[in-house]
C-alpha cells in the first residue's frame, strides 16, 4: 500500500508512489484516491483551492462525472526527501460534448511522515484530440 511507502524516498520508493498513484486514479474511485492523501491535505487543481480527504473525493466524484473513459499516465520527474515532481498525461471524452481530450502537465506532492500526501499541486492544460489520436486505451 502507498501509505507504506514512508520519507525519505528512495529512487524506487519514488517510482513506487508514483505508480501507486497512476492505477488509483486509473481506478476513477474517489474513496480509493483519497485514502492516499491526509484527512487534511491542501490541494490545488488549476483554479480551484481546497483541504481535506472529503473535500477531495467531492472534486474527483465531479471530475470523473465530466471526464469520461478517463486514463492517465504518471511519470517521475524528480523527487527529495519527502516530495516528489510528476509530469503527466491523461485522455478523456467530454460528457457534454463527446469530444475527446488530452491534458498535459505536473504536479508537485509533498508528504507527511507516514507516507500520506499533504499537499498536492497540479497545472495542466487541455487540448482537443481526434479518438484516432488516442494513446491510452
Amino acid at each position: 500500500m502507498s501509505k507504506d511507502i514512508r520519507p525519505p524516498f528512495t529512487h524506487e520508493a519514488a517510482l513506487a508512489k508514483v505508480k501507486f498513484a497512476e492505477d488509483a486514479w486509473n481506478s476513477c474511485d474517489p474513496e480509493r484516491v483519497a485514502l492516499g492523501y491526509s484527512v487534511d491535505s491542501n490541494w490545488r487543481n488549476r483554479t480551484e483551492f481546497f483541504t481535506g480527504r472529503e473535500a477531495i473525493k467531492v472534486f474527483l466524484t465531479r471530475k470523473w462525472e465530466r471526464e469520461l473513459n478517463y486514463k492517465l499516465m504518471k511519470e517521475l520527474w524528480c523527487y527529495t526527501d519527502n516530495r516528489i515532481g510528476v509530469r503527466f498525461e491523461y485522455e478523456y471524452q467530454d460528457a457534454q460534448t463527446g469530444q475527446w481530450m488530452r491534458c498535459h502537465g505536473n504536479e508537485y506532492w509533498e508528504f507527511a511522515d507516514d507516507g500520506l500526501m499533504r499537499r498536492r499541486e497540479m497545472t495542466g492544460n487541455d487540448f482537443p484530440i481526434e479518438e484516432s489520436e488516442r494513446k491510452y486505451k
